[in-house]
C-alpha cells in the first residue's frame, strides 16, 4: 500500500467543504504529533503545552478542534434541515452522536485493559469526553436558540465564568484564585465531583473537568457563528474578509483580556476561549484563501485525509500509543523495554540529538497513520458517528 498522496487532493466528498478539511486535518495531525513524542523529557518548547497561565502553539489544537465542531455542528443541522428532517430526528441525532463519542472516550480510558480493583479509580474525564458534551450541548441549544440568542449565552457564558473564578472565594483557600493549579474554584468542583476520578497526574484537579467544560462549549459556539458566516449568500472574498476581522478581533480582544483574566488552557479561561477563537479564524481563513480562492491545492492530500476520519485517528493513534508505549516489550541491548523505547533508541536517539530524536519519532509516528487514513479516504471511506 502506497503512502504517497497525489499532487492534489481528490475533489472532497459531496457537501464537505475541502478547506475546512485540510484546517481539520492541519489540527488532527497537530494532536498526533504532540502527544506522541519519543521522549517526554526532550521535546521543543513550542511543542510543550504552558506550565500553567500562558499558551504554546501546542495550546491551540483543543480549542481549533472544537471550533471546527461548532462550524460543522452548524453545516450538518442545516444539511439536514435542508432534506426535511424535523426537529426531533435532528435532536436524535446530536443525542446519539454525542453519546457515542464520549463512550468512546470512556472506553478509551479503559484500554487495553483495567483491573478489576482500578474500575473505581478510571478516569470520568477526557479529550474525547469533553467533545462529546460540548457537541452535545451545542447541537441542541443551536436547534432551539436563534442566532441572537447564541451570541447572548456565549457573552453570559464567557462573562459569568470570569466573574466565577475571580470573585468567588474557593472552600479551603478563604479567597479566589487562578493558581496553583490545585487552589482554583475549578479544581475544587472537580474533587468534590469525581473524587478519585480524576486525572491521575495530579489527582486533585482535572484539565477536562466540569466547570471548564462550560467555556468549552463557547468555543463551540463561536465555531457555529462562523458556519454561518461559511453558508451566507455572499461572494466568497466577503466572507474571507469577515474572517480575516474576526480573527484579528478575537486575537486583540484575547490578549487585553489576558492581563485580567489570564490565557490558561487547563482553566479554558475565557480569554483563552476568545484568543484561541481568533486564532482558528485565522488559520481557517488562510486555508481558504490558499484552497478555494487561489487554487493551490497541491500539498492538501495529507492533511484531507487526516481532516476527513478524525475519530478514526485520535482513537486509533491513542490505542496504538498506549500499546507500544506501556503494554507490548521487546528484548533490547540486554534489557526488556516497551517497544515504542526500543524503536526510538534504535531508529532515532542512536544518531540525534534528544529533541531532535524525539521530533523525528513524532513526525514518524504521525506519518504512519497517514497509510490507513489515505486509504480510507482514496476508497471515499468515512467513518461516521
Amino acid at each position: 500500500m502506497s503512502a504517497t498522496p497525489p499532487t492534489a487532493a481528490p475533489p472532497p466528498a459531496s457537501g464537505r467543504l475541502l478547506s475546512l478539511d485540510v484546517f481539520r486535518g492541519v489540527t488532527v495531525a497537530g494532536m498526533l504529533l504532540v502527544n506522541d513524542p519519543g521522549s517526554w523529557s526532550a521535546i521543543y518548547p513550542p511543542l510543550r503545552h504552558a506550565a500553567w497561565h500562558g499558551w504554546t502553539p501546542t495550546d491551540l489544537i483543543f480549542p481549533w478542534f472544537l471550533f471546527i465542531v461548532g462550524i460543522t455542528t452548524h453545516l450538518s443541522l442545516s444539511a439536514r434541515r435542508k432534506r426535511g428532517d424535523d426537529e426531533r430526528a435532528l435532536a436524535r441525532q446530536v443525542l446519539r452522536r454525542g453519546a457515542v463519542i464520549v463512550l468512546l472516550g470512556l472506553l478509551l480510558s479503559a484500554f487495553p485493559f483495567v483491573p478489576l480493583e482500578r474500575i473505581a479509580q478510571l478516569r470520568i474525564p477526557g479529550v474525547l469526553q469533553r467533545i462529546g458534551v460540548v457537541y452535545l450541548c451545542t447541537g441542541l441549544f443551536v436547534l432551539r436558540a436563534p442566532p441572537r440568542a447564541q451570541w447572548i449565552a456565549t457573552t453570559v457564558v464567557l462573562a459569568g465564568y470570569w466573574l466565577l473564578l475571580a470573585l468567588v472565594p474557593v472552600p479551603g483557600v478563604g479567597a479566589p484564585a487562578l493558581a496553583p493549579p490545585d487552589a482554583t474554584l475549578a479544581a475544587w468542583l472537580d474533587r468534590k465531583l469525581l473524587g478519585a476520578h480524576l486525572w491521575r497526574e495530579t489527582q486533585t484537579w482535572d484539565p477536562e473537568g466540569p466547570l471548564s467544560t462550560l467555556p468549552a462549549i463557547a468555543t463551540a459556539l463561536l465555531g457555529v457563528a462562523v458556519g454561518r458566516t461559511l453558508t451566507r449568500a455572499e461572494p466568497l472574498p466577503g466572507r474571507l474578509n469577515r474572517l480575516v476581522g474576526w480573527a484579528a478581533l478575537g486575537i486583540l480582544l484575547g490578549l487585553a483580556w489576558d492581563r485580567m483574566f489570564p490565557i490558561n488552557k487547563n482553566l479554558w479561561t475565557s480569554s483563552y476561549v476568545v484568543f484561541t477563537a481568533g486564532t482558528a479564524c485565522a488559520g481557517l481563513a488562510a486555508c481558504i484563501w490558499l484552497v478555494d480562492e487561489r487554487r493551490i491545492t497541491w500539498w492538501t492530500g495529507p492533511f484531507v485525509a487526516f481532516g476527513v476520519n478524525p475519530i478514526v485517528a485520535f482513537v486509533g493513534s491513542e490505542m496504538v500509543a498506549r500499546l507500544i508505549y506501556s503494554v507490548i516489550e521487546v528484548p533490547y541491548a540486554g534489557d526488556t523495554v516497551a517497544l515504542q523505547t526500543a524503536v526510538y533508541r534504535a531508529g532515532f536517539a542512536s544518531w540525534l540529538p534528544p529533541r531532535a530524536a524525539s521530533l523525528a519519532f513524532a513526525i514518524a509516528f504521525t506519518a504512519v497513520w497517514y497509510v490507513p487514513l489515505a486509504a480510507l479516504y482514496r476508497r471515499r471511506i468515512i467513518l461516521k458517528i
